[in-house]
């Protein structure tokens, strides 16, 4: 059963202690990546033989299974993803930032040009489940910054990618998709094959091999996070639903056996309440074993004083989720300092965030939060500054520079501006 805990009264390394990940797996993905980058294809055919079930006559996606996998979707749910996408265009298409210049009177111009990532590959896990909303909340802030090319890779199970994948990738106009998944597929995207391209970025989560991965070749290439496993935290007082509170923690619990589902209360009767209605609802759960195991080893339930001190408490774990269930959700939210996303009200479960609303799901996990910021449209560009000076201008500055360069030793810095002015003179 999930624990009760008292703060103030329990160590804080107990209340703030959140699940370690520990995988010895960067030695097998650094042989994987040496192995993808010296045999390219072939390395890449042996992986999905040994993985996937045997490796795919074509890696890359033909338009005609395109046209398959959508005509196997349900038109409902292919409906669903549109209006998803929509939502989601509409969010991120506000966070599109714009060149500028600034041109003075003494004759400098000085500006910052916003240039939108060349390639970027996009990693869709197909493990135990398959994610198309991933698809579009990665795909369409590329898209909408400008991204010149735009590719997914994805494990196809005996050659097969889940049609509603394939579906989602359409939707959120993703250029080319492949067939190849795990380490090898980020060692592809890093350092290109035959057939799949090197990106300059790669983005998206996956398993602990695929993590290491992104980790190992970062710096050949950008990337957008090491994501760890998916975190909730609800601050509740007393007039909110058990039964509500219980179910938005079980749906994260249900993600993996090392997610985090936390309750931060003042109210006691609220917290015994959804103990209990956790166990009940556990039991109706399809993937039971799994949240039953994140809810017993890493799920807790912390009784403060005040909301106050819950918010708190909050800004000190830095959820990847944080709801709000409280009265007047907006008197909080200036409180609030660190949080990936976060959900007001009563009425705003966190599953909203995951699928429909508009806000990326792709947020900072272990409390990076603190420093770091959910996927947006400005993961997928890059910014270059630049200068102009006339003659007159650098005059008017020369003894600015070479008095500030002087002070550091570095004496060619100051000749290459004296330089300039001397032959102006001469």
């Amino acid at each position: 059963m999930i624990r009760i805990m008292k703060y103030g009264e329990i160590p804080d390394e107990e209340i703030f202690f959140r699940g370690e990940i520990k995988t010895d797996v960067a030695g097998i993905v650094s042989g994987i990546l040496a192995d993808v980058k010296r045999r390219g294809n072939a390395a890449l055919r042996d992986y999905c033989a040994r993985f996937d079930g045997g490796a795919p006559d074509n890696m890359e996606v033909t338009t005609e299974e395109f046209a398959a996998a959508e005509a196997q979707v349900d038109p409902a749910l292919l409906d669903t993803m549109r209006r998803a996408a929509e939502n989601i265009r509409a969010f991120h298409s506000r966070q599109v930032r714009n060149s500028f210049m600034i041109t003075e009177a003494s004759g400098v111009v000085l500006g910052q040009k916003v240039i939108p990532i060349e390639k970027v590959g996009l990693y869709v896990p197909g493990g135990t489940a398959a994610y198309p909303s991933t698809v579009l909340m990665d795909a369409i802030p590329a898209k909408i910054a400008g991204c010149r090319e735009l590719v997914i890779v994805t494990p196809a199970k005996n050659g097969q990618i889940n049609p509603v994948i394939l579906a989602a990738a359409k939707i959120a106009g993703v250029d080319r998709v492949f067939k190849v998944g795990g380490a090898q597929a980020v060692a592809a995207l890093a350092y290109g094959t035959e057939t799949i391209p090197k990106v300059d970025k790669i983005v998206g989560p996956g398993n602990a091999f695929v993590a290491e991965a992104k980790k190992q070749v970062f710096g050949q290439v950008s990337i957008d996070m090491i994501a760890g496993p998916s975190e909730i935290l609800i601050v509740a007082d007393g007039g909110s639903n058990p039964r509500h509170v219980a179910a938005d923690m079980l749906s994260q619990a249900e993600h993996d056996k090392m997610a985090a589902a936390v309750l931060v209360t003042d109210s006691e009767t609220l917290a015994q309440a959804v103990a209990e209605e956790i166990e009940k609802q556990l039991r109706l759960l399809p993937r039971e074993e799994i949240a039953r195991s994140s809810i017993d080893s890493f799920g807790k339930i912390i009784l403060c004083d005040t909301i106050d001190q819950a918010i708190a408490v909050a800004n000190t774990i830095a959820p990847e989720h944080l709801e709000l269930c409280v009265d007047a959700p907006f008197d909080y939210l200036d409180s609030v300092k660190n949080a990936g996303s976060i959900f007001m009200g009563r009425f705003c479960p966190e599953a909203l965030g995951d699928y429909f609303a508009g806000p990326n799901h792709t947020l900072p996990t272990g409390g990076t939060a603190r420093f770091s910021s959910p996927l947006s449209v400005d993961d997928f560009v890059k910014r270059s500054q630049f200068s102009y000076y006339t003659a007159g201008a650098l005059e008017q500055v020369c003894g600015d520079v070479t008095r500030f360069a002087r002070s550091e030793g570095l004496e060619a810095h100051a000749r290459s501006v004296l330089s300039r002015l001397e032959e102006e003179k001469a």
